[in-house]
């Protein structure tokens, strides 16, 4: 049978305090009667609330499927070292735009091995250099095999603010959320060399439910 996650509340905690903010600005401005500036605050409000959402989603039955962990589209499959272990591995990217789910979930099931936060810059992250130069945080999971997987948080061109709510030493399921990017960004997935890759570039993919490849 399969595992349904829910990680929080349909609209994520973090945008909370934002939504809350646009709520209570429209209404001051409706009984204002500054009906522009209640225009403008409850087009932002419905807006934030689509960005935010964050729905329960289905996991594959397959025990071996390494699930993705955000909407969006795949931007890059290719060999390169991953940035925690410095192994050769597998990478495959997803970039978000604005309107995906924004929530990053774990692709894998794992005890936390590292954490690894790196400022940097706010290129688009649609580019190659993305993963390199961008801010950026970085999550390595140790799976009861003994297999390393590295995913990495890359801020974008809007996107400012990454938010990881893992620890080092915590077990995470598969699926199970740990963290957040603000406003259109990537994720960088660095699996072992005999993962069998299931997406191809340009392929669109739903964090939870779609296989981006098996181990």
């Amino acid at each position: 049978m399969n595992s349904r996650i829910y990680p929080h509340p349909f609209l994520a905690r973090e945008g909370w305090p934002i939504l809350g903010g646009l709520l209570a600005a429209t209404l001051v401005f409706w009984f204002l009667d500054w009906d522009f500036l209640a225009t403008i605050a409850f087009i932002l409000l419905v807006f934030s609330t689509q960005f935010f959402r964050d729905p329960a989603r289905e996991l594959p039955e397959d025990p071996r499927a390494v699930v993705s962990p955000v909407d969006g589209r795949v931007c890059k499959v290719q060999r390169a070292v991953d940035p925690m272990t410095g192994e050769e591995a597998q990478m495959i990217s997803i970039f978000m735009n604005v309107f995906n789910v924004h929530s990053q979930k774990a692709p894998v099931a794992g005890t936390i091995e590292a954490i690894q936060y790196t400022p940097g810059l706010f290129l688009n992250a649609d580019l190659d250099k993305a993963s390199t130069d961008n801010e950026r945080n970085a999550v390595t999971v140790r799976m009861e095999d003994g297999r390393r997987v590295t995913f990495v948080q890359v801020a974008g061109l809007v996107a400012r603010r990454i938010i990881c709510h893992a620890t080092v030493g915590r077990t995470l399921a598969r699926g199970e959320r740990y963290g957040f990017i603000r406003f259109g960004s990537r994720v960088d997935v660095y699996l072992p060399l005999d993962a069998e890759i299931k997406v191809t570039i340009g392929e669109k993919v739903t964090g939870v439910m779609s296989t981006i490849a098996r181990l």
